[in-house]
Parts: C-alpha cells; sequence; structure tokens
C-alpha cells in the first residue's frame, strides 16, 4: 500500500472479551484520510472497548488494528492520532509533575516538564509567589534540583520562607520544615555563600524575558511575535544579552544564564 491509498483506520476481526462476555466481535473498519465517520450504537454494543483498541488502550484479543499504517500507540507517539474523551479528570495519587510526566510519555516531542511548569505559572518559584500573594502568612519551604545561586535570590524574593535542594539529608530536610513552621528562614548555607559572591543578575527585565522564549529555539520573528516587540528591538536585546553574559552566541547566552538561575 502507497502512501496515497494509506488508510487512517484500519481493523479487521477485532474481538474483545471480558471475562465471559464478548464485547466486540469480528469487527472490521476501514477510515481513509478526511473521512468523518459516526460510530454508534446502543449500550453495550462495543463502541468503547473498540475504540480503546484504535487508541491502543487495550489490545485486541483477536484481529489487528493499523493507524497510519502503524500500530495504535506508534501513531499517538508520533502525534498522528488525538482523542477527546466524553469524560475525564486526573489522578488523585500523583503530583501535577508526575501528571506532566505521564502525559509527556505518549509522546515522541515533547517540551521539558520544568518549562511546562514555568510557562503555566506553577513551577516552584512561580507557586511560591502565588502562595505568598494569596495567603501572606502561608510560609513555603522549596525543595529543588536547581541548586543554583540565580535561583535561590528568585525564590526569596517571590516569598519563599526555605530553599534547599533535594539532596538535603532526610534529618536536615525534615528540620528544615520544622524551622520554616516556626516562622524561621532556611536557606541552604552553600548557596547563600554562592548567591553573596555572584551577585545580582546583569540581565534587564527585558533582556531576561528575550532569553527566557528563545531558550525554545524559536527565529527572531517568533520571539519578536511571543513578546509584542519588533525584530530589531530583538535583536538589540540579544545583543546585549550576549555581552552581558560574555557569550559566544544567542545558545550559549542562554545555557549561561540557565546554569546561573537568571531565567
Amino acid at each position: 500500500m502507497n502512501d496515497t491509498n494509506l488508510l487512517a483506520v484500519d481493523a479487521a476481526g477485532l474481538r474483545k472479551n471480558f471475562g465471559t462476555v464478548r464485547a466486540v466481535d469480528g469487527v472490521d473498519l476501514r477510515v481513509r484520510p478526511g473521512e468523518i465517520v459516526a460510530f454508534l450504537g446502543p449500550n453495550g454494543a462495543g463502541k468503547t472497548s473498540t475504540i480503546d483498541m484504535l487508541l491502543g488502550l487495550s489490545d485486541p484479543d483477536e484481529g489487528s488494528v493499523r493507524v497510519f499504517g502503524e500500530s495504535p500507540r506508534a501513531a499517538i507517539a508520533h502525534g498522528l492520532v488525538s482523542a477527546v474523551l466524553q469524560t475525564g479528570g486526573l489522578l488523585k495519587d500523583i503530583t501535577v509533575r508526575e501528571t506532566l510526566q505521564l502525559t509527556a510519555s505518549l509522546f515522541a516531542d515533547t517540551r521539558p516538564i520544568e518549562e511546562v511548569l514555568t510557562r503555566a505559572g506553577i513551577a516552584g518559584i512561580a507557586a511560591a509567589s502565588s502562595l505568598h500573594t494569596a495567603l501572606p502568612g502561608c510560609r513555603s519551604l522549596i525543595v529543588t534540583t536547581f541548586g543554583r545561586p540565580g535561583y535561590l535570590t528568585r525564590a526569596m524574593r517571590a516569598g519563599a520562607s526555605g530553599f534547599v535542594v533535594k539532596d538535603t539529608p532526610a534529618a536536615q530536610l525534615a528540620d528544615a520544615v520544622r524551622r520554616v513552621a516556626q516562622g524561621l528562614r532556611v536557606v541552604d548555607p552553600a548557596l547563600a555563600a554562592d548567591s553573596l559572591a555572584q551577585g545580582e543578575s546583569p540581565l534587564t527585565e527585558r533582556e531576561t524575558d528575550v532569553l527566557a522564549v528563545a531558550r525554545s529555539g524559536g527565529s527572531i520573528a517568533d520571539i519578536a511575535h511571543a513578546l509584542h516587540l519588533s525584530e530589531g528591538t530583538v535583536r538589540n536585546h540579544l545583543s546585549s544579552a550576549i555581552g552581558k553574559t560574555g557569550a559566544r552566541n544567542r545558545a550559549d547566552a542562554v545555557r549561561v544564564a540557565d546554569e546561573n538561575g537568571w531565567l
């Protein structure tokens, strides 16, 4: 079969059993790209079970299914398939980060989890800032993998009461939680020393914005569109940021700023 005849869905002889109940019995279904198909039937007819097999959520007991010439799971991983469910919800026993990691694992090309959290305004520092604004009396302790002076400075400005790295020994971490609850401020001592030695970020707010958007690898035009700036202004900010960070080029400036926690 060549690409011009490739079927969007090619299912043959699908059968699915649940115990002694046969939910799907010999379904054949062929859908061409661009076709709109209504999959109708009474309750218990096997519609959901069939769709589950088309989406790779379950495997048929008999028969075969290909989606754009691939297995359903491969087609989904390559971004060829999407589904809008009738009902849905979040798993209550996993965190937001774990939910993002689980979702990202279904796709071949995804953005870094930290970038997604930051863009959504729910990364650690952004969450601490929102919490401090909404509940000034509530104290927060950020436990992070980003043990960099720049992140410490931003966390303190955001209203966090403490900032420690994730590899802090359990006893010290427990003590940090108790001290923050008592109204004290807790900061990783090594980070505090590094922060004092490094000083403030040399970047202006706008230069920081430009580098943060440039981190995704977009063109000058993309950055300008995202920040509602002219392309010339973006070039000027990038040139200034490259000079201040001592970088070789835009990508290197992003790396330096990222490693120092300025973005």
